[in-house]
């Protein structure tokens, strides 16, 4: 359905709906579609690619700069382009305040473009429910059908939007798991920074369990991390982890010769991955699109889009000569709010966008510093055009933003004035973005469509299974919402977790039934004691909040299987 107009959250029966046009929605109605049974591939493979944070006024602000400063008017996407998307996620909490999902975040935007299902901002590919199943993205899917697989981004390569093609986690902040969940995906190729989520903390790195570099390494992987070892693999390379930066990759500004640009990986990974006869599905990410729209950074956001566009050539440029390759391209989101003029002038100085040497990232640390006025003119200068910086300016500076951006948001909010653009926040916003294809998959995803369109158009497109492959997770793992007590024991919600197994619940104030199959467990609420098939147990029994938790023996006993409790992925192990 065509969504227009407008877009209205609210709740009906404790349901979230959305009211499009005079139309009623079911915003669960999403999530209980199933994606198409696949028909015959079209096209052997098919690559993805997504600017984070890039829209329609980024990829304008990219188009004008490189006309004006190179007298190219056109982007390399452009020709592509076939209509925009939605980007809305479901409903969710946000520090415990419940949100519409109206603005997405890139886990939950993520999560549709990968699986073809909404789910809840910071969710990564699973469902939005307390007893959370995950879903299976295009690359999962794909893998099963033995084809290659590759992420390349310029964010960490455990964020966000390559974490939904190839991990399963309830919070897109446990980068640690979903590197570890990597190592048993299958993916081929993983090409991005995020190398503190492979390290200890002895080795300045966020693990406190083990190095995983080595497991890679003993699976097969090449690992790299920098331009001259990416260069040098050999050409019967089949698995590379490219790490170039402890954290995201820098910025193009920022970066140094050794550090290779969205274009170089892109094309490395395609050098790889064609090798495979059975064809390959790959996502390439200008992640950092996003971070400079975060931090109000125009020049580098420009950089970022026109990385991201350099890649884009490099996938046309394979496609094209391939003949059996589909290309899509959209992004997660919007971010910052970007407006192409402000104050009501209508100008903006374009012919100054290119005078900041070096990202407002870089001069962070070196703005905290400063002491006095003139050490912030003296860092102002040094990055810039500006040599006549104000009292006022200077003090704006000094003050910082109010957000978490400090004095580096307020280097860039001058900076945004002297350029002409304005910037609504630091955060996302709700506007649809882009598509541009290339392809069989141009055709189904023309005009407007919904976000997930781009998970189910590819899987359609190179005939793979996302049914199948959901139903084969969803026979291994739950992802529930679980406390920790006091002694450290970890307890599940009784009534959805009995449910999501399969059994049944039926409570009051005095007592909670739980039954599965012939097992049943009785827990007397006011004494806080259960019994199994009528013989007391030792179970912890906890009511939070008027909740039953229980622990994961009680679950198992009653399935009569051995569940266990994956700590570190914070899942439910089925089997």
């Amino acid at each position: 359905m065509k969504l227009n107009k407008f877009m209205k959250s609210m709740v009906i029966g404790g349901m979230a709906v959305a009211v499009v046009s005079g139309t009623t929605l079911v915003g669960a109605e999403q999530n209980a579609k199933k994606p198409a049974t696949p028909a015959k591939a079209q096209s052997k493979n098919l690559i993805v690619l997504i600017g984070d944070g890039m829209g329609p006024a980024q990829v304008s602000a990219a188009r004008y700069y490189q006309q004006y400063t190179k007298g190219i008017s056109h982007l390399n996407i452009d020709p592509y382009y076939v209509g925009q998307a939605t980007t809305y996620a479901d409903r969710g909490e946000d520090g415990g305040k419940i949100v519409s999902g109206i603005v997405t975040d890139s886990a939950s935007a993520g999560t549709a473009f990968a699986t073809g299902h909404k789910t809840y901002n910071a969710g990564i590919s699973v469902s939005n429910e307390d007893i959370a199943r995950p879903f299976a993205s295009i690359i999962e899917a794909a893998e099963i059908t033995g084809k290659a697989t590759g992420l390349v981004t310029t964010a960490r390569i455990t964020h966000a939007t390559p974490a939904v093609y190839a991990s399963h986690v309830r919070s897109r902040d446990n980068e640690n798991a979903i590197a570890s969940q990597y190592l048993e995906s299958g993916v081929d190729v993983l090409l991005g920074g995020g190398k503190q989520f492979f390290v200890t903390k002895d080795e300045k790195g966020k693990r406190t369990d083990k190095n995983l570099l080595p497991d890679f390494q003993a699976k097969g992987y090449t690992v790299v991390e920098n331009t001259s070892s990416l260069n040098a693999l050999p050409a019967n390379t089949t698995k590379v982890l490219g790490l170039f930066g402890s954290s995201h990759v820098a910025y193009v500004p920022d970066r140094t010769a050794e550090i290779p640009n969205l274009a170089a990986m892109t094309s490395k990974a395609l050098n790889i991955l064609s090798k495979d006869k059975e064809g390959f599905v790959m996502m390439v990410e200008g992640g950092r699109i996003d971070h400079a729209g975060h931090a109000n950074d125009l020049p580098t956001t420009v950089q970022e889009v026109l990385d991201f566009d350099a890649a884009f050539k490099a996938a046309m440029d394979f496609a094209k000569k391939d003949g059996n390759t589909s290309v899509v391209v959209t992004a997660d989101h919007e971010t910052g709010g970007l407006s192409l003029s402000r104050d009501n002038i209508y100008e903006i100085n374009i012919d100054l966008w290119d005078k900041q040497k070096h990202s407002s990232e870089s001069l962070a640390a070196s703005l905290e510093a400063a002491k006095t006025a003139e050490e912030i003119r003296a860092i102002v200068t040094t990055n810039t055009w500006i040599t006549d910086l104000s009292d006022e300016e200077v003090q704006q500076i000094m003050a910082g933003d109010g957000s978490s951006y400090k004095r580096e948001g307020a280097y860039n909010a001058v900076v945004s004035k002297r350029l002409l653009v304005g910037w609504s926040g630091h955060g996302h916003s709700a506007v649809d973005v882009g598509i541009w294809a290339y392809g069989p998959i141009a055709d189904k995803v023309k005009g407007q469509v919904d976000n997930t369109q781009i998970a189910t158009a590819g899987a359609s497109i190179i005939g793979v299974d996302l049914n199948k492959q959901s139903t084969e997770l969803q026979s291994k793992y739950l992802y529930p919402k679980f406390k920790i007590n006091r002694e450290n024991k970890v307890l599940y919600p009784a009534e959805a977790l009995v449910k999501a197994l399969g059994g049944t619940y039926k409570g009051d104030t005095a007592t909670a039934n739980l039954v599965l199959g012939k097992n049943t467990v009785i827990v007397n609420l006011t004494a806080q004691t259960a019994t199994l098939n009528g013989n007391a147990t030792s179970y912890t029994v906890d009511i939070d909040n008027g909740k039953l938790y229980l622990p994961l023996e009680a679950f198992s006993q009653l399935t009569g299987k051995t569940l266990s409790w994956d700590t570190l992925s914070e899942r439910i192990i089925l089997r």
